[in-house]
């Protein structure tokens, strides 16, 4: 698989289950990934367990409907980014947002070792307060 399609089947699986098992599937042991400064999960998490605790649990239990709307891709070598954008509803205050993002992903032999998210954080903080 090219490094494209290996970012691609993290997003366009058949399930979220199946999104899941193909990160889980590429994803280097020590791969870093960062959530962005002012994003409610904001930090550096190594490695898929950390990522999936201190991330997509939150995410699935925090939020009423969180999604990532993807919209297209660009790739360059070793990196690749999908853009489009967040919405959900956080589960607290019932409030609902969108917001735009990017995330930039970076491969290594077949292996995703970096991933850095790009979003406009300001509608998803508002959305907890």
């Amino acid at each position: 698989m090219t490094n494209l399609e290996i970012v691609k089947s993290t997003y366009e699986g058949k399930s979220s289950e199946e999104n899941g098992k193909n990160l889980q599937k590429f994803l280097a042991p020590d791969a870093v990934w960062t959530e962005a400064a002012g994003f409610p999960l904001a930090g550096t998490y190594i490695g898929f367990e950390a990522i999936a605790q201190n991330v997509f649990y939150r995410l699935a239990t925090e939020w009423i409907d969180y999604k990532f709307t993807l919209e297209g891709y660009v790739a360059d070598g070793h990196k690749a980014v999908a853009f489009g954008t967040y919405s959900g509803t956080y589960k607290e205050t019932n409030k609902f947002f969108k917001a735009r993002v990017a995330h930039l992903w970076q491969l290594e032999n077949g292996l995703i070792t970096s991933f850095e998210q790009f979003v406009d954080s300001k509608t998803v903080d508002e959305a907890t307060k």
